[in-house]
């Protein structure tokens, strides 16, 4: 280990360089891990002031240096002040920021990144027209299509649920023509292998249907029967602990009663919208199956409430906790990549 965690602060004109830094000011205390701030360095000082986080701030020379708080800027000089929300500079920054972030990973020289929300819908207005989300730029920058998104999410009793998705940003309409035998397969593995990185006593995986009541036997659609029952199959027979496919609208409550370790869903909203009904503020999204450790907050930027200090850091400090434990347990690279 390298002591060293990394943040891209992402869409300047939003909430991630605010949530980070109050996320920071209240992890200081909990080890001595050291913080790479990858970002621009005047937006960050303006936030640290405005906010009274007082927090040591230095300018990044090296991994050797003395101090916590560091901020490197990648960039080929500070953004302007006063951008507007969604501004194209500050979008394509963000994708700038993150491909500094992620290389440093792929060399080794941090532990894990931590990602702060940009948002789709600018960037692709900024000219970056095959820009689908950051999972899927870090997996095209790592080299691997072997991925998968999963998120965490955890009531304020304790119980957690930990979904793993088959497809991730896709129209609804294109869902059941992009799975594949392979790729939910390849989740449930991705899901196994993320119980046994977060130490857990066993790996007990559900698999979602696609349709409601997983098909009918194939009267409300055959993709249980041709694509994930197989691939739950295959599953079986490499000696995984896997169930399904099940009818999704109650899969989801016995996997919240702590009956399953992680849930393996079709598409985009089946998987997260009961994680954000149990987890809204403090949901992390992880994604498995990268050759680093990156988590990021289960959440947007916001642009309506950035720079008013109202955005609560919750999220990007369960996103900090879990990169740390991750980075702690988990050796490099991490297990959870899918065999070849």
């Amino acid at each position: 280990m390298t002591g060293w965690i990394g943040i891209t602060l992402g869409d300047n004109t939003g909430i991630g360089p605010e949530v980070t830094l109050q996320a920071l000011a209240r992890e200081m205390v909990a080890d001595e891990a050291r913080y790479l701030l990858i970002g621009d360095e005047g937006h960050l000082r303006r936030l640290n002031e405005r906010f009274r986080l007082q927090l040591p701030l230095l300018p990044f020379l090296g991994y050797d240096q003395p101090g916590r708080i560091f901020i490197h800027n990648p960039l080929p000089g500070p953004l302007p002040e006063n951008l507007t929300p969604g501004s194209p500079d500050a979008a394509r920054a963000a994708l700038d920021l993150l491909s500094d972030g992620a290389r440093r990973c792929l060399r080794r020289e941090l532990d894990a990144l931590v990602t702060a929300p940009v948002n789709k819908e600018a960037i692709i207005r900024a000219g970056e027209k095959s820009f689908v989300g950051q999972t899927e730029f870090l997996s095209q920058l790592a080299g691997t299509d072997r991925t998968a998104m999963m998120l965490l999410g955890q009531d304020d009793r304790g119980r957690t649920l930990r979904v793993a998705l088959a497809t991730t940003h896709l129209p609804i309409r294109q869902v059941a023509d992009a799975l594949s035998q392979a790729k939910v397969e390849r989740t449930i593995e991705l899901a196994a292998l993320a119980c046994r990185d977060l130490g857990l006593a066993r790996a007990r995986v559900a698999v979602c249907g696609l349709n409601p009541h997983a098909g009918e036997g194939g009267q409300l659609g055959t993709e249980e029967q041709t694509i994930i029952k197989p691939a739950v199959r295959a599953a079986q027979a490499r000696g995984l602990d896997v169930s399904g496919p099940l009818a999704a609208d109650a899969l989801f409550y016995h996997a919240y009663r702590g009956d399953y370790d992680a849930v393996v869903a079709m598409y985009h909203d089946q998987g997260l919208a009961p994680l954000k009904m149990i987890g809204f503020d403090s949901g992390v999204n992880w994604t498995l199956g990268l050759p680093f450790v990156r988590t990021s907050p289960d959440h947007g930027t916001a642009y309506d409430i950035a720079g008013q200090g109202t955005a609560n850091p919750a999220s990007m400090q369960a996103a900090l906790l879990l990169a740390k434990q991750l980075a702690r347990e988990t050796p490099q690279p991490p297990r959870t990549q899918p065999a070849r």
